[in-house]
């Protein structure tokens, strides 16, 4: 636990703070002002609209419209606890929308004719992508009003603002947490963002799930590699099994050697069911104990990063502009 507090605070200092205030993102005044390089987001609207998203659940194969208001509200709620802070919230509803509004766009210029119409796909019992209100009551019992007058009130805020790149809407990815710097799409997919780049985000070492680990013995490892690649080959020795590890710049695993053959580290991290790529493993006693740090793709906004953000004073347009660097924030 005092090396993680250790090495929090050794990347709070040299990738946080310094970019930070070289950035001119300083954390609000107390007297509620605040100061930022990045340029102001236009006046959102205020009432709702019929743009909506139709959207096909899987849970019984109909496709129902939410409004815009709507989305933004079961969208946040859908990806980020409400008792986050409201600026951590207003992101991320924000980078939602845009999300799944590129998506729309997708389906207009290319519609999948399984999807029936629909925008996007989502298992809606479970509260996938989007959460109902009787879901949410359901989730949030006797806090249910609090919850949903914040996550109103989010979605007020930030009703008919998307984030953009060159004009056009941009693959607002988001995940849980991050290993302490974001990862490329160059790196991680292979398809180059020139806003998703990686950047610092040291306050995700403090989360609870920041570092785990996964123990698997021998026999348990070679099955379930089999299971992905049917074709790998494995000696008798398992020390020998994973070598050559290829890494980013950021740290995720981009390939590795298993059993002689060359294997993608998200085919491997899907494979065993890994939190992310960012990962070392050891072998001892037949058995093989990874260690994983950070949850999710790492790709994008990490959504712990963001509540860290916010509770040093960042707006939501603060997080947005660090984390999708370059973007602007306009009107839909």
């Amino acid at each position: 636990m005092k090396r993680n507090v250790v090495e929090c605070l050794i990347l709070a200092l040299l990738l946080f703070v310094i970019p930070l205030f070289a950035m001119g993102g300083a954390p609000r005044e107390e007297n509620g002002g605040e100061t930022s390089s990045a340029a102001p987001a236009p006046e959102p609207e205020s009432a709702d609209t019929a743009d909506d998203f139709a959207i096909l659940d899987t849970s019984t194969g109909n496709v129902i419209h939410v409004s815009r208001l709507e989305f933004l509200r079961g969208g946040a709620a859908a990806e980020i606890p409400p008792s986050y802070e409201l600026e951590a919230i207003k992101a991320q509803a924000a980078a939602a929308y845009t999300y799944y509004a590129r998506l729309r766009e997708q389906q207009e210029q290319s519609p999948d004719p399984s999807l029936k119409g629909a925008d996007f796909s989502a298992n809606l019992s479970i509260g996938e992508k989007y959460v109902t209100p009787e879901l949410m009551k359901s989730r949030y019992g006797d806090r249910y009003e609090e919850y949903y007058a914040k996550l109103d009130e989010a979605a007020h805020a930030v009703n008919g603002l998307v984030l953009r790149s060159g004009g056009e809407l941009i693959d607002a990815v988001f995940y849980a947490i991050s290993a302490g710097v974001t990862e490329s799409s160059a790196d991680i997919w292979g398809g180059e963002r020139s806003y998703l780049v990686p950047v610092a985000s040291p306050g995700d070492c403090y989360a609870a799930g920041y570092r785990t680990s996964a123990v698997f013995s021998a026999e348990e490892l070679k099955t379930a590699l089999l299971s992905a690649d049917a074709s790998l080959t494995f000696g008798d020795d398992p020390a020998a099994w994973l070598t050559d590890l290829q890494r980013t710049g950021s740290g995720s695993v981009l390939s590795l050697n298993v059993g002689g053959v060359s294997m993608d580290g998200g085919k491997f991290r899907s494979a065993l069911g890994l939190r992310s790529q960012n990962f070392t493993f050891t072998f001892a006693d037949n058995s093989f104990t990874f260690t994983i740090c950070g949850y999710g793709h790492g790709v994008g906004m990490s959504q712990v990063g963001a509540q860290y953000m916010a509770e040093q004073g960042a707006s939501w347009e603060d997080i947005l502009h660090w984390y999708y660097p370059g973007i602007s924030i306009e009107a839909l």
